[in-house]
């Protein structure tokens, strides 16, 4: 188990148009003050452009904190990346780079993976991220042994994450790893979710027959 001190920072780093599951991930795991558990974790979320930040969902958010909050940051985790096609701007590469380097474990959730490619915190590594992007990621960076069906690789300093869903799972592998199952189920009970998913689960299971998929439940035998 690794030990942090008693209160670990954590700060999602964001960019417009934001995709709010992926942060919600985040958020919930860990940003809430849960009754009967002490609070080991403080949240936060920057931008490279303080302000109004869109999101997918058709709301916008308001971060006040920029770049200079990675460098508070015991852990930084890019909940997505989108456009997949858009780089980071050097500046945020370089604070990427720079709270890596300074010890902070990054972390990305589904295309968040993109912005930790640019940034070169995954040359010569094994990393994953939602099985659609897998080829993408591939083909921009070679340098990188991507794996499209894990739900999360953990190098202990950089992990990534598989689709949205997934985060959860990677997410809750930080907390276990860093606190200890008993504090890890207690959050998961909150949550109604199951406590622990091992990374190296497949991210799907393909049918079998695709074309025997209708719209009917007639096989099943309910109307």
């Amino acid at each position: 188990m690794r030990y942090f001190p008693a209160m670990h920072h954590v700060v999602a780093l964001i960019r417009p148009p934001q995709s709010t599951f992926e942060l919600a991930c985040t958020a919930q795991v860990f940003g809430i003050k849960r009754s009967g558990l002490p609070t080991r974790y403080a949240f936060g979320v920057c931008t490279e452009r303080p302000g109004r930040v869109a999101t997918h969902a058709g709301y916008d958010m308001l971060v006040t904190d920029g770049l200079d909050a990675l460098d508070r940051a015991d852990t930084v985790v890019v909940p997505g990346w989108l456009p997949t096609g858009e780089p980071p701007s050097p500046a945020v590469i370089e604070a990427l780079r720079r709270a890596h380097s300074c010890g902070a474990r990054v972390v990305s959730i589904c295309s968040g993976v993109f912005a930790l490619a640019h940034a070169g915190l995954l040359d010569g590594r094994r990393a994953t991220t939602h099985w659609g992007l897998a080829d993408e990621l591939a083909a921009r960076f070679p340098h990188i042994r991507v794996d499209p069906d894990v739900l999360y690789v953990d190098h202990g300093d950089v992990a990534t994450s598989a689709g949205a869903g997934a985060g959860f799972d990677l997410c809750m592998h930080l907390v276990r790893t860093d606190q200890g199952a008993r504090y890890a189920a207690h959050i998961a009970r909150t949550m109604v979710m199951p406590p622990h998913r091992e990374g190296g689960q497949l991210q799907y299971s393909a049918p079998p027959h695709p074309g025997q998929i209708g719209d009917t439940l007639a096989p099943t035998g309910f109307l």
